[in-house]
Formats: structure tokens, sequence, C-alpha cells
């Protein structure tokens, strides 16, 4: 239903004569097709059963469930992620491709025009996406998770290090990563 909608918006706008495409003259506006974009997304990653799902932990370092937690306090703090239909009447970017390619730009320290190829965001969408994910994970999670560790969190970690074989590991410099 998502992709006849946007089918719909998108052939609406075809008998009109525009002197530019996008939103600064004469640069060109690429037909990214947002909504494949969103379905492959979906369907490789969010779906159930979905293709790959043996390789979602190795690939976003968290479980599904812990990125859709993520995805939806960020949807909740920020309306930017939030899909929605522009100004010509076509469907936005989905709240999955903006986190997932913000996310990814994180994770894997990759250019943000290299997000493009897969999840079909163009380099400007993806600057603003990240940086609108990284305020809204640090105004929702800054202050539990990213908050100096406490005396409980300390021996927590010194008696999990211990079970594992690292005695001390707070006091190694070559632990601290």
């Amino acid at each position: 239903m998502l992709y006849a909608t946007t089918k719909r918006s998108e052939g609406s706008s075809q008998g009109r004569i525009r002197r530019h495409r996008g939103s600064v003259p004469h640069y060109k506006m690429v037909n990214r097709d947002r909504v494949e974009g969103h379905e492959r997304l979906y369907c490789d990653y969010f779906a159930i059963p979905c293709v790959y799902e043996s390789f979602f932990r190795r690939r976003f370092r968290m479980s599904r469930l812990l990125f859709l937690r993520i995805v939806n306090e960020v949807e909740q703090y920020d309306p930017y992620f939030i899909q929605r239909i522009d100004a010509i009447g076509v469907l936005g970017f989905s709240s999955l491709q903006k986190i997932t390619a913000a996310y990814r730009i994180l994770t894997y320290e990759t250019p943000t025009d290299s997000v493009d190829e897969y999840i079909r965001i163009g380099e400007s969408t993806a600057i603003e996406s990240l940086r609108r994910f990284v305020k809204a994970v640090i105004a929702m999670f800054g202050d539990y998770y990213l908050r100096s560790p406490n005396n409980i969190d300390i021996a927590r970690l010194l008696q999990t290090g211990e079970q594992r074989g690292f005695p001390g590991m707070l006091e190694s410099i070559d632990c601290m990563y």
C-alpha cells in the first residue's frame, strides 16, 4: 500500500514543467526511489521472516529489539524521523532509512555519501539525519548510558572481567577501549 501511494503521488507531478529540480537551482535532482530503498531495508532486516535474520546482530552490532527500541525513542523525541509526505506530495524517507543511515555512518565510519547505494538516501539528508540522531540519542539515553560509572557499575565490571579471566581489567591501560 505504501508503494502504491507513493507511485500515485510521484506520477501526479509529471505534467508540470519545472525550471529546475531539487531545492537548489542548477543542481540536478536524483530520483533515488525512496520507497524501494525502504522496502529493501525492511525486507532484508525487519520483516518476519527477514532475508538476513542471522546477520542482524553482526551488521548492526546490537539485537533487532534494541535497535527498534532506539528507533521508537528517537521518533518520539524528534518528529524529523517520522515519515511524511513532502511539499510536492511524494512520500519522504522512513525512520528506518534515516536512522540506519546515521547508525551506519557512526558504526562503520563510512562517508555520508556511501549510504546512498543501499539505503537510497542522499548525502545532505544523511548528514542531517546523523546530526539529529546524535542529538536525540544523547538527550534520550545520555543521563544513564553516557554517565561515569558508579560503584555498582565498577563492581559489576570487575566481577565480569574476573569471571572471563581478566582480573583488574579497569586498571589496565590495554583494556580501555
